[in-house]
């Protein structure tokens, strides 16, 4: 007969049974194996990039060159813009889609989330169907003299297409997890609905507020895909840092490995202030 799963444990004080120390040992180490295999893999990658940079034949002066320079200015101004208009108009979504139930809710969800699933690149192309000279909006707006595409606008609406949805998941997500109680109680004092969001709401989800908008502007800050297909590539008018990487790796590689350095230094700033900002909550109890 084959044996029993429990042969072999000892009984724990007549409790229960206890698992021998060979198989406690093989579940404890066992997840090291694998977790380690994957943490190397995302590691190495990271500290290559570090370590060609910093070893360039001049850091300093690829930072401060004029591509850099543009692409860099160019980066900070269009991402912050993307930032202030998801923050415009993205908060009364997420508060909408945490605190009210209407017909086609689920849908306006599902389209809210299209951008974080949807390529970049077909989402220029969209972008462009859309917006551009002949889109299906843009040839009116051409028509009034308005032109979208391939500028700074298209940039800062490529950037704000794909980050957006960061800001109003993590937005919705703390405005369902304001107490409402507290709202009530402050509206049974007089305050009004819209001073009860400024003064109670707000405050107690800002955490998660600052938290997407953070993403967001990383996010911004990093987009490749949608910017190309929709904005172009032009120097000093749509070449942001993530373009000029790619153009720099045709003509300077130390250009385009400080490029990259500069845009690894902010998403590392970008994860230590989520982490400094959010709770400290690593999962594990005092018995773990």
């Amino acid at each position: 007969m084959m044996g029993s799963p429990l042969e072999g444990a000892q009984v724990d004080g007549g409790i229960g049974l206890r698992p021998r120390k060979g198989i406690s040992a093989a579940t404890s180490t066992g997840p090291w194996i694998p977790s380690s295999l994957l943490l190397a893999f995302l590691l190495v990658p990271v500290g290559a990039l570090v370590f060609r940079a910093l070893t360039g034949q001049d850091l300093p002066r690829s930072l401060g060159g004029a591509v850099v320079g543009q692409a860099l200015g160019l980066s900070l101004v269009t991402s912050a813009s993307s930032a202030l208009l998801t923050l415009f108009f993205g908060t009364p979504l997420a508060y909408l889609l945490a605190r009210r139930r209407f017909r086609g809710r689920q849908l306006v969800d599902t389209l809210v989330d299209m951008p974080l699933v949807l390529p970049p690149v077909v989402a220029g192309v969209a972008l462009l169907m859309a917006f551009g000279r002949m889109g299906v909006v843009g040839r009116y707006l051409d028509m009034a003299g308005l032109r979208l595409g391939f500028g700074a606008v298209a940039v800062v609406m490529a950037q704000t297409f794909v980050s957006a949805p960061l800001y109003v998941r993590a937005a919705r997500a703390g405005f369902a997890s304001v107490d409402r109680r507290l709202e009530s109680v402050s509206r049974t004092l007089g305050v009004t609905p819209f001073r009860t969001f400024i003064r109670v709401t707000l405050p107690l989800a800002r955490p998660s507020l600052l938290a997407g908008l953070a993403l967001a502007w990383a996010r911004a800050l990093g987009e490749f895909g949608a910017t190309m297909m929709f904005a172009g590539n032009l120097a000093g008018r749509t070449r942001t840092l993530p373009l000029a990487i790619l153009t720099s790796m045709e003509e300077d590689l130390d250009a385009a490995l400080a490029i990259s350095l500069l845009l690894l230094a902010f998403s590392f700033l970008v994860l230590a202030l989520l982490r400094t900002a959010g709770p400290r909550d690593d999962g594990l109890n005092a018995t773990d």
